[in-house]
C-alpha cells in the first residue's frame, strides 16, 4: 500500500505520454499534408460512436478528480449527484442546438461564426473574446490539475510531467490539427472506460465501508447547499460548455444530425456514469475513515488521493495511466480549439497554416507559466462559468424566429451588464463594494455558507436580460427618432426574409432561425 516508487512512477508516466507521442505523431505524419480547411475542422466526416468517444475525452480531465470528491464531501449525495447531472446533461444541448445552427451556418465550425452571421463582427469578436479566455483558463486548470494529481498520487515534482504533456500534444496537434484530436480523443475516450471500470471494481472490492461513519456523516442527507446547487450547476456548466470550442468542433464534424443526437446521448450517458463514480469516491473516503470527518473541510479536495493511499499500489499505477489519459485527451482537444477559433474569429482563415502551427506552440508558454501559480482549480472553472451565464441568454434569443429584431448591441450590453448586475448584488448583499468586486472572482468559491455564490449565479443572466432588454429600447428609441428626422419610414422592427438552408437537415423550417442580417446596432 501507498505510493509506488520513484522509478516506477516516472515509468508509468513517461511510457504513456510516450505511446500517446508515438500514437499522434504516426497519425498527424500521415496527414501533413493535408489542407488548411481539414487542419482547423471536419465538418459532416463522424458518424456517432467516435463522436461519443470525442464528448467523453473532451469533458473530461484529471481536475474531475479534485472538484467532484470534495463536493460530495461538502454537500453529500445530494450534491455529489446535482454535479455529476448537472455536468453530464449540457451534452444533450449540443444534440439540440448543434442541428439548429448548422443549418444556418453550414460553412462555419465553431459558434462565433454564426454570431458574426446573426449579429455582426463587433459581437463576433466580444464573443470570441470570452470564448478564447474560457479556452486558455481552462488549458491553466487542466495543466495546474495535473501537476497536482502527479504530485499526489507519487509525491514526486509535477513541473516536468506538466512540461512533458505540453510537448508531446503541441507536437502532434501543430502538425495534425483537429483531425488528430479526433482520432487520439477516440482512443483516449475508450481507455479512460475501460480504466475507470478496472479502478471502480478495484475500490469496491479492497475498500470496507463502516456503518457508524455513514450514519454520523450526515452525507445521505439534504442540505442548503445542495439545493443552491440545483440551480447554480445547471446554468454555469450549460452556459459555460456553449463557450467551450470544443465542443462545437465536435457538433460540427457529425456526419448527420441523427449521429450527432446519438453521440451526445451515448457521452451524456457514460460521463455521468463517470462523474458519479468518481464524485462517490469523496464519499467513501468518509465513510471508510480514511478521510475524517473532522478534516472534510481542509482536506475535502484530496478525499480521491487519501482514499488510494489506503489500496494496494498497482491500483496507484491504473490510476496514474488515466490521469494521464485525461489529462492528454482534455488538453489536445482545448488546444486545437483555441487555434481553429483564433484563425477563424480573428484572421477569417487567411493566414498560411504554418503560420496557425506556430500560434499552437506560442500559447502554451503562457499558460504553463500562469498554470504554476493557478489558485483553486474549482475558482477558475467559477470565473468562465459566470461571464458566461450572464452572455448565454442574450446571445440565445437571437435563435428564436420571432425576435428577429434583436441585435449585437443587445447581446454585448446585456453580457457586460449581467456582470455589472452581480457587482451591484454583491455590493448590496455585503453592504461593501470591494467585496462586490470581489464576487466576480468568486473568491470564496460555492462552498460559503451563505448566498453570496447562489445570487451571482442568478444576477448574471437575469441581469443580463435587463440589460439586454433595456440596450434595445435605447436602441429603438434612437432609430425612431432618427427616422423622423431624417424623413424615412422606421424599419427596425421589418421582418427579414427567410433564408433556405444551403445543406440537407432534418429540422423543421419552423424551427430554422430568421436570416437577420448581421448588424450590431
Amino acid at each position: 500500500m501507498g505510493q509506488p516508487s520513484f522509478a516506477a512512477s516516472n515509468a508509468i508516466i513517461y511510457v504513456t505520454y510516450g505511446a500517446f507521442l508515438v500514437l499522434g505523431t504516426g497519425i498527424a505524419w500521415k496527414m501533413r499534408n493535408q489542407s488548411k480547411a481539414d487542419f482547423l475542422a471536419s465538418n459532416g466526416t463522424q458518424t456517432a460512436f467516435p463522436l461519443a468517444l470525442n464528448f467523453i475525452a473532451s469533458a473530461l480531465g484529471s481536475g474531475i478528480l479534485f472538484a467532484y470528491p470534495q463536493l460530495a464531501t461538502i454537500s453529500g449525495v445530494q450534491g455529489m449527484v446535482v454535479y455529476a447531472l448537472a455536468s453530464a446533461l449540457p451534452i444533450l444541448t449540443f444534440g439540440y442546438f448543434g442541428p439548429i445552427i448548422r443549418s444556418r451556418c453550414p460553412e462555419g465550425f465553431v459558434l462565433t461564426e454564426w454570431t458574426r452571421q446573426r449579429y455582426g463582427t463587433v459581437t463576433m469578436l466580444y464573443l470570441s473574446f470570452m470564448t478564447l479566455v474560457t479556452l486558455f483558463l481552462y488549458m491553466v486548470a487542466e495543466l495546474s490539475a495535473i501537476g497536482q494529481v502527479v504530485t499526489a498520487l507519487t509525491g514526486i515534482d509535477g513541473l516536468p510531467v506538466v512540461i512533458v504533456q505540453c510537448v508531446i500534444t503541441t507536437i502532434y496537434t501543430s502538425l495534425g490539427g483537429f483531425k488528430i484530436s479526433f482520432f487520439t480523443d477516440v482512443i483516449q475516450g475508450g481507455m479512460v472506460i475501460g480504466l475507470v471500470l478496472i479502478a471502480t471494481i478495484t475500490i469496491g472490492v479492497k475498500t470496507e465501508i463502516k456503518r457508524e461513519l455513514v450514519e454520523d456523516s450526515d452525507l445521505t442527507k439534504a442540505n442548503l447547499l445542495g439545493w443552491q446547487l440545483l440551480y447554480i450547476l445547471p446554468v454555469a456548466i450549460i452556459t459555460n460548455d456553449f463557450f467551450l470550442s470544443n465542443f462545437w468542433l465536435r457538433t460540427f464534424s457529425s456526419k448527420t444530425d441523427k449521429d450527432l443526437r446519438l453521440g451526445t446521448a451515448m457521452a451524456t450517458i457514460v460521463i455521468l456514469c463517470i462523474l458519479t463514480l468518481v464524485g462517490s469516491t469523496g464519499l467513501i473516503a468518509v465513510w471508510s475513515g480514511a478521510l475524517p470527518a473532522a478534516d472534510v473541510a481542509v482536506s475535502g479536495s484530496i478525499a480521491f488521493f487519501l482514499l488510494l493511499e489506503t489500496l494496494p499500489t498497482w491500483v496507484i499505477g491504473i490510476v496514474l495511466v488515466m490521469v494521464v489519459t485525461l489529462s492528454t485527451a482534455a488538453f489536445d482537444s482545448l488546444q486545437s480549439a483555441m487555434v481553429s477559433s483564433a484563425s477563424n474569429d480573428l484572421f477569417r482563415n487567411r493566414i498560411n497554416i504554418w503560420l496557425i502551427r506556430g500560434l499552437v506552440v506560442l500559447v502554451i508558454i503562457p499558460t504553463v507559466v500562469l498554470a504554476l501559480k493557478a489558485p483553486s482549480i474549482l475558482q477558475i472553472y467559477l470565473i468562465t462559468d459566470l461571464v458566461s451565464s450572464a452572455t448565454i441568454p442574450v446571445l440565445f434569443l437571437g435563435l428564436v424566429p420571432k425576435f428577429y429584431w434583436w441585435r449585437g448591441f443587445e447581446v454585448v450590453v446585456g453580457g457586460l451588464g449581467g456582470l455589472f448586475t452581480v457587482f451591484i448584488f454583491g455590493a448590496i448583499y455585503y453592504g461593501d463594494a470591494k467585496q462586490g468586486a470581489e464576487l466576480l472572482l468568486l473568491e470564496q468559491g460555492l462552498y460559503g455558507n451563505d448566498w453570496s455564490a447562489f445570487g451571482a449565479f442568478v444576477a448574471a443572466p437575469v441581469g443580463g436580460l435587463i440589460w439586454g432588454c433595456g440596450a434595445l429600447g435605447l436602441r429603438l428609441s434612437v432609430q425612431w427618432i432618427m427616422a423622423k428626422v431624417q424623413g424615412h419610414r422606421f424599419s427596425a422592427l421589418d421582418a427579414p426574409i427567410e433564408r433556405t438552408p444551403s445543406r440537407d437537415t432534418d429540422i423543421p423550417s419552423e424551427n430554422l432561425i430568421s436570416a437577420t442580417p448581421g448588424k450590431f446596432f
